[in-house]
Parts: C-alpha cells; sequence; structure tokens
C-alpha cells in the first residue's frame, strides 16, 4: 500500500496543479479529498462492496481507492466518464489495479438506466451534479439492498446537489448523512426490505 500511497499522493498533488490553472470548471479535474476517500473506502470495506460503480472517472484517482479497497473486498469497479479514460488507465497500470477496473465511456445516467436491478453495492457520484436528478430512479434501482449510495461535493456545491438529496431524503428506503469531509460526502444507504 505505500508505492500506491505514493502514487495517490502525486496524483492528488498533480490535480491540485492542473486545476489552479483552469479558468474553467469543466476542464478541472476536480478529484475527491483525501478524507473522503478514506472515508468512502472504510465504508466500503466495511460492507464488504464488491460491485461498484464510480459515475465520474477524471483522471482516475478515486477509482484507485475504490479499486484498492475493492482487491480486499475481492471486488471490482466500473468507472464511467464521458471522456475517454486515457490518464486513468496509464493511472491504474501505474497502480497495479488495471485488472480490478473496467473503463466505459459514457453518459453516467444512460449507463445506468441500462444496468441491471440490484446489481451494485456501492454507486459513487462525483459527475456532474445537476444532472443526478434525471438519472433518477436509477440510482436506487440499481442499488442492491443494504448497498449505499454515496455523492461527493454536497457541502461545496449545495444548490447544485439540494434536488438529488432532496430526492433521496423524501425516499423512506434510504437512511443517508452528509459528513463533514473532503468538499462534503453524503452516503444513502438502502435499507433492506
Amino acid at each position: 500500500m505505500s508505492d500506491l500511497r505514493e502514487i495517490l499522493h502525486d496524483l492528488y498533488a498533480e490535480g491540485q496543479a492542473f486545476d489552479a490553472r483552469q479558468a474553467d470548471r469543466r476542464d478541472r479535474r476536480r478529484n475527491l479529498e483525501p478524507d473522503a476517500a478514506e472515508l468512502l473506502t472504510m465504508l466500503l470495506r466495511v460492507a464488504r462492496a464488491r460491485d461498484i460503480v464510480e459515475i465520474g472517472t477524471s483522471n482516475g484517482y478515486s477509482t484507485l481507492w475504490l479499486a484498492a479497497a475493492a482487491r480486499d473486498t475481492g471486488g471490482a469497479v466500473a468507472t464511467v466518464d464521458v471522456a475517454p479514460p486515457t490518464d486513468a488507465v496509464a493511472n491504474a497500470e501505474r497502480a497495479g489495479l488495471r485488472d480490478l477496473i473496467t473503463f466505459v465511456t459514457a453518459d453516467g445516467g444512460a449507463y445506468l438506466a441500462g444496468m441491471p436491478d440490484q446489481s451494485v453495492d456501492l454507486l459513487f457520484l462525483d459527475a456532474d451534479r445537476p444532472e443526478y436528478p434525471g438519472w433518477w430512479p436509477h440510482p436506487k434501482r440499481v442499488l442492491r439492498p443494504g448497498g449505499f449510495l454515496a455523492i461527493d461535493n454536497v457541502l461545496s456545491h449545495p444548490g447544485e446537489v439540494r434536488p438529488f438529496l432532496e430526492l433521496i431524503a423524501a425516499d423512506p428506503e434510504f437512511t443517508a448523512s452528509t459528513f463533514a469531509v473532503g468538499k462534503g460526502l453524503h452516503v444513502a444507504v438502502l435499507l433492506p426490505r
């Protein structure tokens, strides 16, 4: 894990430097913060999540965190982004985690719509936040009972995520909390039926 920690540290630092040079936020890498990654992957391990889907790949920083945890649970990660994952694939190979990751170039909502019911243990959303409500009910439908949905940037961009968080809050089959780590990580667990 020490080599992986070094790779993650370097990727995060590179992402921060890259983002600082970008005027348009859509051009930024917008990586998950390290403390949020620690919490998310700890939850993944505790839940023994095996089937993991990430929407929003960027340079693969969070993908590597998820894949390292999936290795511990015997799982795998599918990561979806509208942009080809060239940097993310290279970073996964460098970290020795490529065999645990399926890279998909697609719209996140369309990908979720095509997934089977109850096929995901952890769904991590880190893409264009205003799109999330339009993906409903697929984020819930694809989760297994006891599975969880994690959403990044809920404290840094509350207005953009509010409509989606309201959908989750209105659903009695979810229990959820926001954690003040990174830019805010919201975790919703689909209660067993």
